[in-house]
């Protein structure tokens, strides 16, 4: 049977867990789920393991090693700290992360949009969703088989978020892609769909709007 995979971009890392947890409740396995997040957005991510960081892959090992792993609680139970090149320090756990990590690929494959391409994502949404976890976005990521797949999609809708499509609106014309070669988040940027006003500042280093806005 085809399998598929399946993304979502959540400003709010909660909704994120929940719909993590939406997911294990309707009965997905926590193998064929993935969570990556901004680490500095909101600091809101005490208890998360970290890892030495890899001069090599700019992926922390000891932390990926606790996420991919799970354990029997669940995905979030084996969460753990890392940086990913051109996006910085996130907390993260799951099979994504495993084909990140693995190998010694996480820089030489274009980090976050090279792993998300590798997994069947279309390289401009992999260039949205990369950016979106830059400015502080969390990303949930399934493998669905195609009976699976209708399911799947009606739970990551049942938290508040964009398409990609209207994502990538909101950054504006000016922006052309991620940039990989910066950990750096951009400091001006829209409130979730709208498009980006002169001057605006908004969530800080994070890029995201004030907590509680639309």
């Amino acid at each position: 049977m085809a399998q598929r995979t399946i993304t979502r971009m959540y400003d709010d890392y909660e909704d994120a867990r929940a719909v993590v947890t939406d997911l294990e409740q309707a009965g997905i396995p926590h193998s064929d789920i993935s969570l990556v997040a901004n680490s500095d957005a909101h600091g809101r991510y005490a208890g998360a393991t970290t890892g030495e960081k890899s001069t090599k892959t700019g992926v922390g090992t000891g932390a990926v090693a606790g996420g991919v792993i799970g354990g029997s609680a669940g995905l979030l139970a084996g969460i753990g700290a890392l940086a990913i090149p051109g996006v910085g320090p996130v907390v993260a756990a799951g099979w994504l992360i495993a084909t990140l990590a693995g190998a010694g690929v996480g820089a030489a494959s274009g980090g976050l949009v090279g792993s998300l391409t590798g997994a069947g994502v279309s390289r401009d949404e992999a260039h949205v969703y990369s950016e979106g976890v830059k400015r502080g976005g969390s990303l949930v990521t399934v493998r669905a088989d195609d009976a699976d797949a209708v399911r799947v999609e009606s739970i990551l809708a049942g938290r508040k978020s964009l398409s990609w499509q209207e994502r990538r609106s909101s950054y504006g014309s000016d922006w052309k892609g991620f940039d990989g070669t910066s950990d750096v988040a951009p400091t001006v940027a829209p409130p979730l769909g709208t498009t980006p006003q002169s001057g605006t500042q908004v969530g800080g280093k994070t890029g995201l709007p004030p907590r509680g806005r639309v």
